[in-house]
């Protein structure tokens, strides 16, 4: 039997509906249709594999496409138009992910009550406040229905309907029979909910809630240099011909309140990942050209940082329409682009650029409770007003809201007073298009061209092709403010706050073909301040990474696919060089026996989260104590902080022992750089002590005390990949933080030479049914760092028979 379902069944259904029932999902079914031989949960196991060779039936098709799926669970599909093609892919992809595909949907458009109930209300409440849905389907409703976009939407929309519409009642996927629902049709737009679903996650910025509950608490002057316009360290996505450099300011110190902060509200103001700890929801992407490769022709490497769930958020997917299309790579499942991948002449990847495509607006309202019009200089706006209703799994309501749109956007109620966002995510306009271009591009610069279109989410792309061009474009929309400034709340009632347009192409961050010989982009500030001042964002990631990749790159003079293989996984960590040795120092001076212990341990660490290491978990768990000792100052009677400055802020700190951000409120002493960091080293021993054990037996190893936790998207256990080993932490290529959820969800490299050769890998399997063969089983690969070559034929026989595992034949 297939482990992940023996697992499963060894836990018996009770089981693995209390283990679901952790996180609140029920009401959960009667056991009775679960238990149904027929088709209830044992069923799941009947449908894990695919028959060897089956004609089926899917209507709408122009004429019959060919798939065959290789041994390593990927689809080639081979058809005659490229409508077809994306027909076959919504079926294909159904198959394997209909319920990640309607979960994202549901997600996003404030639906999960009706699956779950009460529990999922925020949620649902926040994703309706925002209005992505509402934009998605004013964006599908845009295009010119003759548009190649538009019809690439309807014919994956009807791929999926044809399969839903053939699954029998045995192959429904094991979610919704936990869950007790069924799944409903799929709609062209809801593929551009998955484009700004990706927006949320990567473009949902909120400086000026943030900066205003920080300037609230510590003044004016504080916060900007808690939430810097610039990093203080420079290795930027647009090279700037001097390598790093290195300017860190003095931080001033905590001022007086200017009021009384505002309660956190913590849907908008939790950021998606912690920049203190360096939590790894980023990227990387790198390109050699040929001058710096050992056999002369490019190189490309890409690994986006995301959430890591089973099944995994990407579908690997090769296509083929003779004379127009032969792309392969990454879609997530509801796109039906290929995000992320290569053709017959050049490699594209992505990284987020991290740039500051939201602003929030103070408004003049006419009622504060129930507002109609805000102001607008000498008149005022209509206020759009519309009832939302949540319905629970039997359709009876669950809440009702009022919600507010402004000219601008969502119009908010926060502690603050009314709040309008304008947002690139809500303007017009769809990637899809931008996507499928660029799949079908045969130069670099023919792949430039096409995202231009590209809105949102803000990527750097970045592209290599055979002819040995590599170049990188910061793809997207980026505001012009008035000011040229962002990071904090505007006057609504102002039409001279409002932003004059988007950043022209030839400003937006760029290269091609640098003299350096290599690009890097790994979500860093995009462009030297001291080559263009003008105003992408604030509060960059530290870029650590990029300072990483950057050192690896230049040394390398004969790059292969193999150095670019390990440079992914590679253990170096530039936060740890910068951190370890203050630690050490101050412990060694300690009068805390602890302290010094610790520092003695430490002091054998060579800053490397290789595997088998046994010192960088005592590390993390000093750098996890160290924004409580230091921010104080931030954190509400509750301990709640609205904000945690980033690592450079406290690198800065560094070079300032006596600063008095480095003093403890809370207690009676008074604190200084070395007494802080000498506590929180000394308790981090004594943490690792009583949970891990001694620091030589074992429990200290890395892999062992800090591993990833791949969760089922129910949160089951038994359906999860736990304690999952991993070479990295935070800070390296490979980046984890301690709780283990996000990280490397895609690796790619490419060689451009006269035939295109690709290895890949990531953290699952192809298909999103537990017993599967093909559910986790790349887990162990991707884990030890390996990639696999992709088998990319151009006809339908150049796969060797036996990598073939089926062959389906679809027709109308």
């Amino acid at each position: 039997m297939p482990r992940p379902l023996h697992i499963a069944l060894r836990m018996g259904l009770l089981g693995l509906v209390l283990a679901a029932g952790a996180v609140p999902l029920g009401p959960f079914p009667a056991l009775g249709p679960l238990l149904d031989p027929a088709a209830g949960v044992w069923a799941v196991a009947r449908h894990a594999t695919l028959p060897r060779s089956a004609a089926l039936g899917v209507a709408g098709l122009g004429d019959s496409v060919m798939v065959r799926i290789d041994d390593r669970g990927v689809p080639h599909i081979w058809a005659g138009s490229e409508e077809d093609a994306y027909r076959a892919l919504g079926y294909i992809v159904a198959r394997d992910r209909l319920f990640q595909m309607e979960l994202q949907t549901r997600a996003t458009a404030g639906r999960l009550t009706e699956w779950v109930g009460p529990a999922a209300l925020p949620s649902d409440r926040l994703m309706r406040s925002l209005r992505l849905a509402a934009s998605a389907e004013r964006d599908y409703a845009a295009l010119d229905p003759a548009s190649s976009e538009a019809v690439m939407l309807r014919a994956y929309a009807d791929g999926v309907n044809a399969w839903i519409a053939t699954m029998s009642r045995s192959a429904l996927p094991l979610e919704y029979r936990l869950l007790g629902v069924r799944p409903e049709p799929w709609r062209p737009e809801h593929s551009l909910y998955l484009a700004k679903r990706m927006s949320w996650t990567l473009s949902y910025s909120r400086h000026e809630l943030q900066r205003s509950r920080v300037a609230a608490l510590v003044g004016e002057e504080a916060a900007d240099a808690l939430m810097p316009r610039n990093s203080a360290i420079q290795e930027p996505v647009q090279p700037n011909g001097r390598g790093p450099t290195v300017a860190f300011a003095a931080v001033p110190p905590p001022g007086a309140p200017i009021r009384s902060a505002p309660a956190a509200e913590r849907a908008l103001l939790d950021p998606p990942a912690d920049g203190w700890n360096d939590a790894p929801l980023g990227s990387n992407n790198w390109a050699a050209g040929p001058s710096r490769t050992r056999d002369g022709y490019a190189l490309l490497a890409g690994d986006p940082h995301l959430d890591l769930t089973l099944p995994s958020i990407w579908y690997e997917v090769h296509i083929v329409v003779p004379g127009a299309l032969d792309a392969y790579g990454v879609t997530i499942p509801g796109g039906p682009g290929i995000l992320i991948g290569f053709n017959r002449d050049l490699a594209w990847s992505f990284t987020n650029s991290s740039a500051d495509v939201a602003d929030f607006f103070r408004e003049t309202v006419d009622d504060s409770l129930a507002p109609t019009r805000t102001r607008l200089g000498d008149g005022w706006r209509p206020v759009e007003r519309r009832i939302e209703t949540y319905r629970g799994k039997r359709g009876g309501t669950v809440a009702t809201d009022t919600l507010y749109a402004s000219h601008r956007g969502p119009l908010l109620r926060l502690p603050e007073g009314w709040i309008s966002l304008r947002w690139t995510a809500l303007d017009s306009g769809s990637v899809m298009g931008a996507i499928q271009d660029g799949a079908k591009a045969a130069s670099a610069d023919a792949w430039l061209a096409a995202m231009e279109r590209f809105v949102v989410p803000p990527q750097s792309g970045l592209v290599a092709d055979r002819r040995g061009t590599i170049a990188l474009r910061a793809a997207g929309h980026y505001p012009l403010r008035p000011d040229d400034e962002g990071g904090r709340l505007r006057d609504g009632a102002s039409a001279a706050s409002d932003w004059l347009g988007f950043r022209p192409l030839p400003r937006q961050p760029f290269a091609k073909n640098p003299a350096q010989g290599y690009l890097a982009s790994a979500n860093q500030q995009p462009i030297d301040p001291a080559y263009d001042r003008g105003y992408l964002g604030r509060d960059w990631p530290a870029p650590w990474r990029a300072l990483r990749i950057n050192a690896l790159l230049r040394l390398d003079s004969a790059a292969t696919p193999e150095s670019f293989r390990a440079h992914q996984t590679d253990p170096g960590s530039p936060r740890a060089e910068a951190f370890l040795p203050a630690f050490v120092s101050a412990a060694r001076g300690s009068a805390d026996t602890a302290a010094r212990r610790a520092a003695e341990l430490l002091a054998e660490w060579d800053a490397r989260y290789t595997r088998h290491n046994e010192r960088a978990i005592l590390f993390e768990l000093a750098m996890r104590r160290l924004p409580d000792a230091i921010w104080d100052e931030l954190a509400d009677s509750a301990g709640r902080r609205p904000y945690t400055p980033g690592a450079l802020v406290v690198a800065a700190l560094l070079r300032d022992p006596e600063s008095l951000w480095w003093d403890d409120r809370r207690t009676p002493s008074r604190e200084t750089r070395d007494t802080i960091l000498a506590q929180s080293l000394g308790r981090a021993y004594a943490e690792a002590l009583e949970s891990l054990g001694p620091p030589d037996g074992g429990g200290w190893r890395w892999d062992r005390a800090a591993g990833m936790d791949i969760h089922h998207l129910l949160r089951l256990p038994a359906l999860s990949a736990l304690d999952v080993p991993n070479q990295g932490g935070p800070g390296t290529l490979s980046p984890m933080a301690l709780d283990g959820t996000h990280g490397a969800s895609w690796r790619m490299v490419v060689r451009l030479g006269p035939i295109v050769e690709a290895w890949t890998v990531y953290p699952g399997g192809q298909s999103g049914n537990p017993a599967s063969p093909w559910y986790r089983n790349r887990i162990p690969l991707w884990s030890a760092g390996s990639l696999e070559p992709a088998l990319v034929p151009a006809m339908p026989d150049d796969l060797p028979p036996s990598r073939v595992v089926a062959t389906l034949r679809l027709g109308g």
